[in-house]
């Protein structure tokens, strides 16, 4: 059973402060997430045209970034989507970007789907 975040209105129709608080956080939280998904969308999609590679590789490879360089996946994304825009990758984004994409390029050639 599942009971709703969405609190009750009061009698006379009304909600309470700070219920309309949360509801204002959650909504103000869904926008940035909505924001954060496209611009990674964004950026996978660069990686595809760019280095002809399929949707999943290029979000496995922006991930992997992310952990190693220790970079919220959305920031990296914005890097990515700012390089396609003429400006520079800063560096540790940019080798470990470069290497990202060589082992999935070597990962997706491979006659098992894996590096060898």
């Amino acid at each position: 059973m599942t009971t709703s975040r969405v609190p009750r209105p009061a009698p006379d129709g009304t909600r309470d402060d700070a219920a309309n608080v949360r509801l204002e956080q959650e909504n103000a939280q869904l926008r940035q997430a909505v924001d954060s998904h496209a611009r990674i969308d964004q950026a996978v999609g660069i990686l595809i045209a760019t280095h002809r590679m399929p949707p999943g590789v290029g979000f496995e490879a922006l991930r992997e970034v992310s952990q190693r360089t220790n970079t919220k996946l959305h920031t990296v994304a914005e890097t990515v989507i700012g390089w396609a825009l003429g400006q520079p990758l800063p560096e540790p984004v940019g080798q470990e970007l470069e290497a990202a994409v060589q082992r999935r390029s070597r990962e997706q050639d491979s006659p098992d789907g894996k590096a060898g």
